[in-house]
């Protein structure tokens, strides 16, 4: 099988969790195969996976909201007999509830998927039980490397009580190998370093060339208490995918503000006078911090794989941090606050 070949490439240099996983410094976002946006087939995320694996990359993140449960289940045809040294996470407090009454519609969440599922929050030890051994059945595995609480951010009564303590004790019983959450801000975020037993977090924008949110909150306690931090959606939605900057690319879900359009706009200038590209810069951005365990992005097929893979590697001068922190566009995060 190919994967089977891939997984034997060298893996990219990887950065060490406290409870002893090796996290790839960059990690494969499945949310695109659940279908988010646009549909696509098991076939094209098989190969993006394999190419993924020859790129060197070990690190796979899914959720059971990704297209209902779609995207577990096809992560985990691709990753069959994959080698052991691939970690994945997925997260719970999304529990997926047969729902045949509206089967005959397309789901409304973002996801080009028959809605045969709806998605109930639940951070009860019940339901994050249930959650669980439904994505280690999705996936096909016994185990999950790292746990996260997914979007806890009207709940954390339960998140950060029964939630965490669920998530421990499958954490005690070898179910799971790390535990955290996963969230779009990074203040609730800094709560559950500061007020529970997490290994790891992973925040979503709010550390990138555009919001760099996380550094004056998140970064130190992390940095404090030992906790990797995973740094997701560093393109902030798209607008610093590309390095010519497209007006009409997206912020944060949403249409970007002609003031962010700016300043995108003067962060690429700088990159292209440094020989770099703005989506390498954005890429390689958050892994200044010795905090940070990885990068993960959305790949949906092989060549962009391949692309991400090539823009990690990608040489940029130290010439390019300085003059970004000293400009006051980004505060390199490699210097003491």
């Amino acid at each position: 099988m190919d994967n089977l070949r891939s997984a034997s490439t060298q893996p990219l240099p990887t950065r060490r969790l406290r409870t002893g996983q090796h996290l790839t410094e960059l990690g494969l976002g499945a949310a695109q195969f659940g279908n988010l946006f646009t549909a696509t087939t098991d076939e094209r995320s098989t190969r993006a996976v394999t190419a993924a694996l020859d790129a060197g990359i070990r690190y796979f993140d899914t959720a059971p909201h990704y297209g209902l449960g779609l995207s577990e289940h096809r992560l985990g045809q691709a990753l069959a007999g994959a080698a052991a040294d691939v970690l994945i996470s997925s997260k719970v407090g999304r529990l997926l509830v047969e729902s045949p009454e509206t089967a005959d519609r397309t789901d409304d969440d973002g996801f080009v998927v028959p809605a045969t599922r709806r998605r109930v929050w639940d951070f009860s030890r019940d339901g994050i039980l249930r959650s669980v051994e439904q994505s280690l059945a999705r996936l096909g595995t016994d185990r999950i490397d790292i746990a996260y609480l997914h979007d806890p951010d009207d709940h954390w009564e339960a998140a950060s009580t029964t939630g965490i303590a669920t998530l421990v004790e499958l954490r005690e019983q070898g179910v799971v190998g790390a535990i955290g959450a996963g969230m779009n801000q990074s203040a609730m975020l800094s709560e559950f370093v500061e007020r529970t037993d997490v290994d790891v977090v992973m925040v979503a924008g709010r550390l990138t060339l555009l919001d760099q949110s996380a550094l004056r909150d998140l970064l130190p306690v992390a940095t404090e208490r030992g906790i990797g931090v995973v740094a997701a959606a560093v393109y902030n939605s798209g607008l610093l995918s590309t390095s010519t900057v497209d007006g009409s690319a997206r912020y944060d879900y949403g249409r970007a503000p002609r003031p962010v359009v700016e300043r995108a706009t003067a962060l690429a200038e700088v990159c292209e006078r440094h020989g770099v590209s703005l989506p390498a810069a954005a890429l390689q951005y958050p892994l200044r911090h010795p905090t940070v365990v990885s990068v993960v992005t959305g790949m949906r097929t092989e060549e962009h794989a391949q692309s991400t893979a090539d823009r990690y590697r990608e040489d940029i001068p130290e010439s390019l941090w300085e003059e970004l922190h000293a400009s006051g566009l980004a505060p390199d995060p490699a210097r003491p606050s």
